[in-house]
């Protein structure tokens, strides 16, 4: 039965998405409003069938321009977030490349960002620029990669720094953090050892882990939008990254332990500089999370 409702998600799903594609490339095409709309109505779609189940604590910031800085643990995060408001994303250039994924995020009028390439700073950096400046509210995965679901690795300062590089004399950017955290399966809390499950990183086949997250049935993610920040062109970029980190890092250890109150493992600024040097020298997801 989890098989047939699965097939069935998949041709529902594939209906829409065909149904959306044409108008979605003409609006791109010709600047019409509704490109920011229409892919957000397909994740609506897209969370109704597979039967994610959305929780917020908190609100979105309404002002503009805005950047929301977020965790990142699986290709579900972006179905979950799109589900929330018409929004764009920030997203590794590897990404443009992929098969079906790849023509989504473009369709979803994705920032790429070529993390082997410093020199292109600058060139994201107005781009992103101009789409907040037009009202896009853009989302970043501050880590740089994926994860298993239980933690928060070291966000990028260089990420973090490109984005607000955008910040031109005399203006101002809010900055939100935003936890995405996975927590039940069929109503049943996944804990620490089932939330890879739904979790995608390392070496995981994309084909194997979509059948899995169609054929595992309903999950339960909780949203938390954290104190908005608003940002100039003195902010020092290292210490937002921090600030961003932090707060995502308790907003999602709340989340995980039931409202303990409690802090996921802390990362020390070491490790994160580390981390951050070493984002601009590989140009692959590293083998595990955490690595």
């Amino acid at each position: 039965m989890t098989r047939v409702k699965a097939f069935w998600t998949i041709f529902l799903l594939s209906l829409i998405t065909f149904a959306l594609i044409p108008p979605q490339w003409l609006a791109m095409k010709f600047g019409w409003k509704v490109q920011r709309k229409l892919p957000y109505l397909w994740h609506r779609a897209a969370t109704s069938l597979l039967g994610i189940r959305i929780s917020q604590q908190g609100k979105p910031e309404m002002r503009r321009p805005l950047l929301i800085v977020a965790n990142h643990a699986s290709w579900v995060d972006i179905t979950v977030i799109g589900s929330l408001k018409p929004l764009s994303f920030i997203a590794k250039s590897e990404v443009a490349g992929w098969p079906v994924f790849g023509l989504f995020a473009r369709l979803q009028r994705t920032v790429f960002v070529n993390r082997t390439k410093r020199s292109e700073t600058g060139q994201v950096a107005g781009e992103i620029a101009k789409r907040m400046s037009q009202g896009d509210a853009m989302v970043l995965f501050a880590e740089g990669t994926s994860n298993d679901g239980n933690s928060v690795l070291p966000f990028r300062s260089a990420l973090l720094g490109a984005a607000t590089r955008a910040v031109g004399e005399g203006e101002e950017v809010w900055v939100q953090p935003m936890s995405v955290a996975y927590l039940a399966l069929h109503g049943v809390p996944m804990g620490r050892q089932l939330r890879p499950h739904v979790a995608w990183y390392g070496d995981m086949e994309m084909a194997d882990h979509l059948w899995g997250v169609l054929t595992r049935g309903p999950m339960d993610v909780q949203i938390t939008w954290g104190e908005p920040v608003l940002v100039n062109a003195k902010t020092d970029r290292k210490a937002l990254t921090r600030q961003m980190e932090d707060s995502v890092r308790k907003m999602t250890g709340i989340a995980l332990r039931g409202g303990e109150g409690q802090l996921l493992e802390e990362v020390t600024p070491e490790v994160a500089e580390e981390a951050d040097a070493a984002f601009f020298s590989s140009a692959q997801k590293a083998g595990k999370a955490g690595a």
